[in-house]
């Protein structure tokens, strides 16, 4: 008889430590034994690697059964790509059925490009549910540690994600302001009267970890900051090296990024604000 194996779960990222499991748009652990990620310096074997996770465990899914390989996924961080990604991991048959959704929605989140704008509508869903502000979510998801507010978010849009995927055209409450706000910064850029240039060197310190011999001469106080930076979702991690490291206006980010500049205001003190309570006194 051919063994059954039990589907995959999820568990945040530390507890997933003590068990063998697959990483999704992260960095692995020690017990990892399968990363499928778009992060420099990963380990995701080289003939599935494409432009973000999502795309990643997309192709790694038409060859595997993730279920063979461990019974737990797990990510250090909440985004679109990371929730994507991970998604398809736990539900792969729904998860392939929206295939095409899920990838234009990942590079939507991840490079604020898409193809269809339900996949832009998609992204605009996933962060209002994730804004305490606006979110229809119970407020005791955004209580805690931001560690702890990580594994309520997966634990509560996991679930709930069949549905979205399902109405990317729906909940339009959600998406409204920054479906407009969107409509408005693609026509400023079609004149020609604004323009965004690229900052490689931001994005990538965004993304990409040091090299263990790099930590190791890194003063204790920097490889805080450095691991509190981390658990920043990637699209705010960004956004903060962008403002503080390159320069760019409140304005420059809001068009870059797709939304108001409201919004890119209160998620950076809400990011200065994390970064503290990470730290400590």
């Amino acid at each position: 008889m051919a063994r059954r194996h039990p589907p995959l779960r999820y568990l945040p990222y530390r507890e997933a430590r003590r068990l063998p499991h697959i990483v999704v748009d992260g960095a692995p652990q020690a017990s990892t034994v399968l990363t499928l990620s778009h992060w420099p310096n990963n380990a995701t074997p080289d003939r599935y690697r494409r432009d973000t996770s999502t795309e990643t465990t997309l192709a790694w899914l038409e060859d595997h059964d993730p279920r063979r390989v461990a019974g737990v996924v797990t990510n250090s961080h909440f985004d679109e790509d990371g929730l994507f990604s991970m998604f398809t991991l736990l539900d792969p048959d729904r998860a392939w059925r929206h295939r095409a959704l899920l990838a234009d929605a990942a590079r939507a989140g991840d490079f604020g490009v898409y193809r269809a704008r339900a996949a832009a509508r998609l992204c605009f869903i996933i962060e209002g549910h994730a804004d305490p502000q606006r979110s229809p979510l119970p407020r005791p998801v955004f209580a805690g540690t931001a560690t702890e507010r990580i594994a309520a978010l997966y634990r509560a849009l996991l679930p709930r994600l069949p549905r979205l995927l399902a109405r990317p055209n729906g909940w339009r409450r959600l998406w409204q302001d920054q479906d407009q706000h969107l409509d408005a910064s693609e026509a400023l850029l079609a004149s020609g009267r604004v323009s965004i240039e690229e900052e490689p060197e931001a994005m990538a310190i965004a993304s990409e970890a040091p090299s263990p011999l790099a930590q190791r001469e890194l003063t204790e106080e920097l490889q805080r900051l450095l691991a509190c930076m981390a658990a920043l979702e990637e699209e705010r991690r960004k956004m903060v090296l962008l403002a503080y490291y390159s320069g760019w206006s409140r304005e420059q980010l809001a068009a870059k990024l797709g939304k108001p500049v409201n919004t890119i205001k209160t998620w950076l003190r809400r990011s200065l604000i994390e970064i503290r309570e990470c730290l400590g006194p």
